[in-house]
């Protein structure tokens, strides 16, 4: 089952590191968050993507290019220019394939997503964005789409605030939480999981949102549900959130990182 990424936005709000890099190239423990989401995927056991570029697309091309080497030790003949790979982990990247596709500078989500259809050979694919890490679990995610039979399933998080909340009898504060996690309403977390029909709401046009008009139609159609997950999720959409996860990945045990390396 292939797991699309739509990494081709300019992050336009954490301009401090995407001015001379793409979003999904900023580094979280000296690894782009890209890999911490396909790592995530790779636990689950999917590990065919296709990665919907854009914004300076030609330096994730240039990473997955020379992955090998940027990974591993290796030997290399200056003669012949033979050069012998001393793989650390071979298990951990087993059965990688990555399709990586141009979908256009100025397109939207919807736009990326169907200009990849032709990459999708399945009846299901999975739909996320190269900006948000999770502990989900990607196995119940797609049982429970399995079994309600829809179109679509998009995962409904609950963010933690970013203030505390106050409880207030008219001047007197009854209660103080520190940015609480359970009291807002649920948000997308941005992780899909599609059967093919799905491209019958979407167009090639540059300004097809995902978010708007394909989902808000499959909704009035009856056809997405909501899989409720209550874990740890955290997109790093601004500054202030690549600072949050950087702490915790240096702090140690990052709830995210369900991989063993």
């Amino acid at each position: 089952m292939k797991v699309v990424i739509l990494c081709g936005g300019q992050g336009t709000r954490l301009r401090q590191e995407t001015e001379f890099k793409p979003k999904a190239m900023v580094e979280i423990g000296q690894m782009p968050i890209l890999m911490h989401i396909m790592k995530c995927y790779a636990h689950y056991g999917f590990r065919e993507f296709v990665l919907c570029l854009g914004y300076k697309g030609d330096q994730i091309k240039d990473f997955f290019y020379r992955f090998e080497i940027l990974t591993n030790d290796f030997t290399i003949d200056l003669h012949t220019k033979a050069i012998t790979f001393h793989p650390r982990n071979e298990s951990l990247y087993e059965g990688w394939k990555i399709t990586l596709a141009e979908t256009g500078l100025s397109a939207m989500t919807g736009a990326r997503l169907k200009r990849v259809e032709d990459y999708i050979d399945g009846d299901l694919f999975m739909v996320t964005y190269g900006d948000g890490v999770t502990d989900l679990n990607i196995g119940q995610l797609l049982s429970f789409h399995r079994g309600h039979g829809k179109i679509g399933t998009v995962t409904g998080v609950v963010p933690p605030s970013r203030y505390g909340e106050l409880i207030i009898d008219h001047d007197k504060v009854v209660s103080f939480m520190e940015k609480p996690n359970d009291s807002g309403s649920a948000i997308s977390g941005g992780y899909f999981v599609f059967n093919r029909e799905f491209f019958d709401y979407l167009d090639d046009t540059d300004g097809c949102v995902l978010e708007k008009l394909p989902l808000e139609r499959l909704a009035k159609d009856g056809h997405l549900r909501v899989f409720h997950h209550k874990g740890f999720w955290q997109c790093m959409d601004t500054y202030r959130d690549y600072n949050y996860l950087k702490d915790m990945w240096e702090a140690g045990s990052p709830p995210w990182k369900l991989w063993q390396d």
